[in-house]
């Protein structure tokens, strides 16, 4: 098939290699604000399992070609034009519109795999004035996952309200849907929606649960018997019930933002879901607060160290992160930091800048202990899981570790000679 991938999202990025892999004939038009020689540069993406790599490969055998620029000569007659772009870059769209209109072609599917409001898809069928038809395939990528979750994927939800469509569709997608099937089809609005309410649910049970962290914490009880018992009942589940320090994301925070924006404009206010947001926004400040309570608000002059400052293990990306509003309120407070990241330390010095009380590494962990009072772990990334207890206690001067993601065991680490801190848990040595 004949496909036109723009835009310069993962989404974009792995849809042009993935499709190209598998033999459509592919031509990827990045997005004007961040073309390919910029986007072949950035973490993000070089920090994506087999990504680059595919789309390098796909370059060098000729079934990914790439324009600079829409004026350039593209497929002729595209089949499939699949369109990635940030709510940002909707109004970019007019001039490729226009284009696609006036054509010819009228079998030609537009795919909708961007994040815009709810109804858009209709809007951009109407723009293409009968030459095609609009569909909707939410973007259901996983950051640090993109290439397995795009070729073996778990579902689609596709949106589609023509049959034609949903044939060139099931064609399209062909080869990632031969284990079983994972196509979900429903009317396009209904697709757009679905995709909002997911993770408008997914913030809603961690929410919940950080809250019951919070509970379990005043009451001195230790949150993971909470949570073990909740996820034994088969009508909850353990899925999206870990506490933690705050989530973010690109995508996650954009779609709760956009779902705020949807219930808005429908004259429906959400309580419910500004609660969600509330909470989130809330529980980026708990590892502070602990660290708070345990120096008695005496925080000036001491140094933290800090292990992780990507939004999640896997990506190299900070948006939303709850590193930045805990560097914010221990920078008003005198601390010194010093954070270790494998990843995300271009991005999180493209934030904040070189600032004076922050000192960041990406080789040895343990070298951002060094003359450290306290650990405080914020990302989860797997080279901090099990670490060198004893040098740890000699490293830290305080001998206090704040878990943000309760990936430890409170009675090991007290055992090891450490406080240990963490989201409605805790222990002394």
């Amino acid at each position: 098939m004949r496909v036109l991938v723009h835009g310069s999202e993962l989404a974009a990025a792995t849809a042009a290699a993935a499709l190209s892999w598998v033999g459509h004939r592919v031509v990827w038009l990045p997005h004007a604000d961040f073309p390919w020689t910029s986007l072949r540069r950035a973490d993000w993406l070089r920090r994506e399992p087999h990504l680059l790599a595919q789309l390098e490969e796909g370059l060098a055998n000729g079934s990914l070609r790439l324009l600079g620029a829409a004026a350039e000569a593209g497929p002729a007659a595209p089949e499939v034009v699949w369109l990635s772009l940030s709510p940002a870059q909707r109004g970019d769209l007019a001039p490729l519109l226009g284009a696609l209109a006036a054509d010819g072609e009228t079998e030609r599917v537009l795919v909708n795999n961007s994040t815009f409001p709810v109804g858009e898809t209709d809007r951009l069928e109407a723009q293409l004035a009968g030459r095609g038809h609009a569909v909707a395939l939410p973007d259901l990528l996983e950051e640090g996952r993109a290439w397995e979750t795009f070729t073996r994927p778990g579902r689609w939800l596709l949106g589609c309200d023509h049959p034609a469509a949903e044939a060139r569709m099931r064609e399209l997608l062909r080869a990632f849907n031969r284990r079983s099937e994972v196509i979900q089809r429903m009317p396009r609005r209904a697709a757009e929606l679905t995709k909002l309410a997911i993770n408008g649910m997914l913030a809603t049970r961690i929410s919940y649960m950080n809250e019951i962290a919070g509970l379990a914490d005043s009451l001195g009880v230790d949150v993971e018997f909470v949570r073990r018992g909740m996820g034994a009942d088969p009508r909850i589940g353990y899925e999206y019930l870990y506490p933690g320090c705050g989530f973010g994301g690109p995508n996650f925070s954009r779609d709760l933002m956009r779902l705020a924006d949807v219930q808005s404009a429908s004259g429906r206010r959400s309580a419910l879901l500004e609660q969600v947001l509330d909470i989130n926004e809330h529980k980026k400040e708990t590892l502070f607060r602990k660290l708070w309570a345990h120096f008695q608000g005496r925080l000036e002059g001491r140094t933290l160290a800090i292990w992780g400052a990507a939004f999640k293990p896997g990506t190299a990306r900070i948006d939303h992160a709850p590193v930045l509003p805990l560097l914010r309120s221990l920078w008003a407070q005198g601390v010194r930091v010093r954070l270790h990241d494998p990843a995300a330390l271009p991005a999180l010095h493209a934030e904040v800048g070189e600032h004076p009380l922050l000192e960041t590494f990406d080789g040895d962990p343990y070298e951002a202990c060094r003359g450290a009072d306290a650990l405080m772990l914020v990302t989860e990334w797997k080279a901090y899981w099990s670490p060198d207890w004893p040098r740890l206690a000699e490293l830290l001067g305080e001998r206090l570790l704040l878990d943000g993601r309760n990936i430890y065991d409170p009675t090991w680490v007290a055992g090891q000679g450490l406080y240990y801190r963490g989201i409605g848990r805790r222990a002394d040595p």
